[in-house]
């Protein structure tokens, strides 16, 4: 009898440490699907070679699309500041793209050219992509789609858009064109 409570008792405190772990692991599994994030892309980089989003895990990134022959072109140099001065803790990601009134027309060489001659340009740039419509990038779909990014939904109107994720990946805001690389808008999520 005694043997049998015995055997009862570790029966039951290990069954409440194996009901604990499996939870433990239930949990995480659906943490870990429950939480998008960008480092899961992989892009073509204006150079030819890879992008790697995965690398910028510990930094906040700030998405662009970007034209060469755009009224926000200027922004180039705010974008360049703002990268110079936080790359500790932000990469800035251009994507060149010709969706708005045929403001990027150029090659991938012809952009790079630019970027570098006219604004000194060091952060990481994409290949040209579409940032909307039918032929839309799958990271912008995934930029642009709730269902997708878990945070909110947003429509690319124009160049110079901008999206902020965080230090894991995570979407956190939008800013349209209008809002500059050195506003207090974005300054505050670099705090």
């Amino acid at each position: 009898m005694l043997f049998s409570l015995f055997i009862n008792l570790f029966k039951s405190k290990f069954m409440k440490y194996l009901f604990s772990f499996l939870s433990i692991i239930v949990l995480s599994s659906f943490m870990l699907v429950g939480t998008p994030s960008i480092h899961k892309f992989k892009v073509k980089s204006i150079d030819g070679s890879t992008i790697d989003f995965a690398k910028f895990k510990g930094k906040k990134i700030l998405v662009v699309n970007v034209a060469s022959k755009c009224g926000y072109t200027r922004q180039y140099e705010g974008l360049e500041k703002l990268y110079a001065a936080n790359k500790d803790k932000l990469v800035i990601v251009g994507f060149p793209a010709n969706n708005f009134g045929s403001q990027e027309p150029g090659t991938d060489a012809e952009i790079v050219e630019f970027c570098k001659a006219r604004f000194g340009v060091s952060f990481p740039m994409a290949s040209k992509i579409s940032v909307k419509g039918e032929d839309v990038a799958p990271i912008y779909k995934w930029l642009t789609t709730k269902a997708d990014n878990g945070v909110l939904a947003a429509t690319v109107s124009w160049n110079f858009n901008k999206f902020l994720l965080d230090e894991n990946g995570k979407m956190i805001a939008y800013f349209p064109s209008k809002v500059e690389p050195n506003s207090e808008e974005i300054a505050k999520y670099l705090k």
